[in-house]
């Protein structure tokens, strides 16, 4: 029996090299911008964009993944009688996962075929996604994943900081006022993933006391459960991301670490110079 085949979109941004180990289907969604659109990840990417944007005055728009693109990437392996799981980011921040389920729905509700609204965005959807690729190798059933899936959720978190709210604030995802305090008083937010969207934590008066927080509240979150893995991700601010990841493997100890990028789609809502570190940790 051919193992579950494992679908996500290309918000999670995983690296290539374990999208070829686990034969991961990545369904894109769109970036428009400068009057084309462009899918993500796969037309533009992310180091592309971001040195584009920082001398842009334009900003980018999104769209979510239509029905029948979902259709169109599930149905020859539901037809083969391959077992389907795709695990979607948060609908909280995109109508896409709604799609997603409509196109389950407009094929009949077939039951080889799982649908995941995991509420988490980005790298932190990465580390889900790689760690049920790593179970389906080894043969676990599609209820078995999906049931891991929803245990994975809890053990799950996502910090991030930005360097200018502007991107957030057209976006909808901070109002006018916190953008202009943030600014006024040079702020910089720290903010993360909470039940699908995204909530300020605090500021701080600095970028690199920023990076130095999200390891401190990452710590917290972790307290004392083993083992770790972390996944720092940035967006045209590698060396600041290699900076935390440097501290954050001295004190957290974790047993691995992948970094990544910023996939084009979510950077066109935080913009340049953002960092991120998503975090998962064991149950003990």
């Amino acid at each position: 029996m051919k193992k579950v085949k494992i679908f996500t979109d290309s918000t999670a941004y995983i690296p290539q090299e374990y999208v070829d180990k686990y034969d991961i289907g990545i369904i894109p969604l769109t970036l428009n911008w400068l009057g084309k659109s462009y899918l993500d990840g796969v037309e533009i990417g992310a180091t592309e964009f971001y040195t584009q944007l920082a001398a842009s005055t334009e900003l980018a728009t999104t769209s979510a993944v239509p029905m029948g693109q979902f259709i169109e990437a599930f149905k020859p392996y539901l037809d083969e009688g391959r077992e389907v799981f795709y695990l979607g980011f948060t609908s909280g921040l995109s109508a896409t996962v709604e799609f997603a389920f409509q196109a389950q729905k407009a094929m009949g509700n077939p039951e080889n075929l799982r649908i995941m609204d995991t509420k988490i965005i980005s790298m932190a959807l990465t580390l889900m996604v790689l760690e049920v690729c790593k179970k389906a190798e080894q043969g676990a059933s599609l209820d078995e994943l999906e049931a891991f899936a929803k245990d994975l959720y809890p053990r799950i978190g996502v910090y991030f900081t930005v360097d200018d709210l502007i991107y957030l604030h057209r976006g909808g995802h901070i109002n006018t006022a916190k953008r202009l305090l943030g600014s006024v008083l040079n702020l910089k937010p720290i903010l993360m993933i909470r039940d699908g969207k995204i909530e300020l934590v605090e500021s701080v008066r600095s970028k690199k006391k920023a990076l130095k927080r999200m390891i401190d509240l990452i710590e917290r979150d972790i307290d004392g459960r083993t083992p770790v893995k972390i996944g720092p991700f940035h967006a045209l601010a590698y060396d600041e991301m290699i900076e935390m990841e440097e501290e954050a493997i001295e004190r957290l100890k974790p047993v691995e670490s992948i970094r990544s990028e910023v996939s084009p789609v979510i950077g066109s809502h935080v913009g340049p110079g953002t960092v991120s570190m998503a975090y998962l940790v064991g149950e003990e």
